[in-house]
């Protein structure tokens, strides 16, 4: 065979590498029926910006995520993941075009000659020392007929897939968390603000309990009352410490600082906009990572079986080397020193036929397992976005309630207070109201804290900052309840 004719086998070779069967995901009817409108409560129109903490309205807080987000060690994990399956797609896909490899050898060798008598050599070995060298193209190619190898490629697209979503639902959590810590330190300074501020309430009480009691209008009772709650307040201080400082240092370890204490935080919780962008329900799959990794487990499954199928046909092998071999290095080029081999093959499965259809049924059950936890991982995903719609207005009047609770006791608290100075009142009232109106008021702190918890829940549970217009998804999901097309029994 002349060269031009090997090359042009290989060249044959790598155009029919593209004419193999394609790989189509089969369609899977969703047993779940989507509203066109979310129930749980109102929501605002528009979509969220990318980051989507922002729409929360602290400006710290879009440092502190966008820190987390850089330097973050468990995203550093999810991102090496990533460049893991990409290396295993590309080793995948590599058996769809001909291997062609370039063999040169050189090598020198000495071979003796024994038992052979020789007059006038008796007693000496005779040996002969020579050179060879070689020069070798080999190719090695496996068309791709059933789509067997295109298959294997999908699903190995698919997990590249999987492990993206799984960035991205690592990115979100984080920002989350962060969001959630963030108004936590926040709040739990604002605790240790009230804690003080109603020490020196009780101190100012307790300084003109005393003076009464020293002028002998008061009995020792009241001094005692009074002094027993300014060490209730100094112990809740403390404690309300503790929490401000935890809270920090949570915030500077989801940031991948050091937790040293001393992140410098908002002054106060921001108020929230009344209500969030929501989208669409039917837009969900399309933006929740968490989802869009499980439904790309869903079509890699579906590859595998494709795969499968593709076992039980026959798979046929072309290979071919050409090259010279001389032992002189000037001959190499010489084509009349060429050699060359074609050999074709085809192997079809007979005696296993049943180990592979097992393979094929195994498979098939990996289907159905990735779809139901797809249709599960989706209802609870519908779920938590409607419970956090509702929570939003049952929090809401919550507030209302007690921010209005929180007015009276801090107006009761003050007119007790005028009262005992006016001699109208007892020690014990005085107390109780104080009591009542720090509880009221630490109560309203952390139920604005819980309402931004709830908030953050909701744009997590609708996959957080999202486009306008969604992806188009890997596997055809059809939001309808009948029947599946049967599949072929092979």
């Amino acid at each position: 065979m002349k060269p031009v004719q090997w090359i042009a086998i290989a060249a044959a070779s790598f155009v029919l590498a593209g004419c193999g069967k394609k790989f189509e995901a089969p369609p899977h009817p969703l047993s779940i029926k989507t509203p066109d409108e979310w129930t749980g409560g109102k929501t605002a129109t528009g979509v969220s910006d990318v980051r989507w903490w922002n729409y929360l309205g602290d400006d710290g807080l879009d440092g502190a995520i966008v820190g987390a987000l850089e330097r973050n060690y468990d995203l550093r994990v999810a991102a090496a993941r990533v460049e893991a399956a990409q290396a295993e797609a590309r080793i995948a896909g590599a058996d769809l075009r001909p291997s062609v490899n370039l063999n040169l050898n050189r090598g020198r060798q000495r071979q003796n000659f024994v038992g052979f008598p020789i007059p006038g050599n008796e007693g000496r070995v005779l040996s002969t020392t020579y050179s060879n060298a070689g020069v070798n193209l080999a190719l090695s190619w496996e068309p791709d007929f059933w789509g067997r190898i295109k298959s294997g490629e999908v699903a190995a697209l698919g997990t590249v897939g999987a492990r993206e979503a799984d960035v991205a639902a690592s990115r979100l959590s984080l920002s989350g968390q962060v969001a959630k810590a963030w108004f936590a330190a926040i709040e739990a300074r604002r605790q240790v603000q009230l804690a003080r501020a109603t020490l020196e309430s009780y101190e100012t009480s307790v300084a003109r309990v005393r003076e009464r009691f020293e002028r002998g209008l008061r009995p020792s009772l009241d001094l005692r009352l009074g002094l027993t709650e300014v060490d209730r307040a100094k112990a809740l201080v403390e404690l309300q410490k503790v929490h401000l400082d935890a809270a920090i240092r949570q915030v500077e370890i989801l940031l991948g600082q050091y937790p040293a204490g001393e992140y410098a935080l908002a002054e106060d919780l921001p108020r929230m906009p009344l209500h969030a962008p929501a989208g669409l329900p039917s837009e969900l799959v399309h933006r929740r990572p968490d989802l869009i990794a499980v439904e790309r487990e869903l079509l890699v499954s579906d590859a595998r079986v494709a795969q499968s199928r593709a076992n039980l046909r026959p798979r046929f092998t072309l290979t071919s080397a050409a090259g010279t071999a001389s032992n002189q290095l000037r001959d190499l080029v010489d084509g009349d020193l060429l050699v060359w081999n074609l050999i074709g093959g085809l192997i079809q499965p007979i005696y296993n036929r049943g180990r592979l259809k097992a393979g094929i049924a195994r498979d098939e059950a990996m289907v159905t397992e990735a779809m139901a936890r797809y249709e599960g991982s989706l209802l609870r995903a519908y779920g938590e976005v409607e419970i956090a719609l509702a929570a939003e207005d049952i929090l809401a009047r919550r507030e209302i309630a007690l921010d209005a609770a929180t007015r009276q006791s801090l107006a009761a608290r003050d007119l007790a207070e005028d009262r005992y100075r006016r001699g109208l009142a007892d020690i014990i009232t005085v107390l109780s109201a104080q009591r009542t109106a720090l509880d009221s008021e630490s109560q309203l702190l952390a139920l604005r804290r819980q309402r931004l918890d709830n908030r953050i829940d909701l744009h997590l549970a609708l996959g957080g900052g999202f486009e306008a217009e969604a992806p188009v998804p890997a596997t055809d999901l059809q939001q309808r309840s009948d029947s599946a097309e049967p599949r072929e029994d092979l």
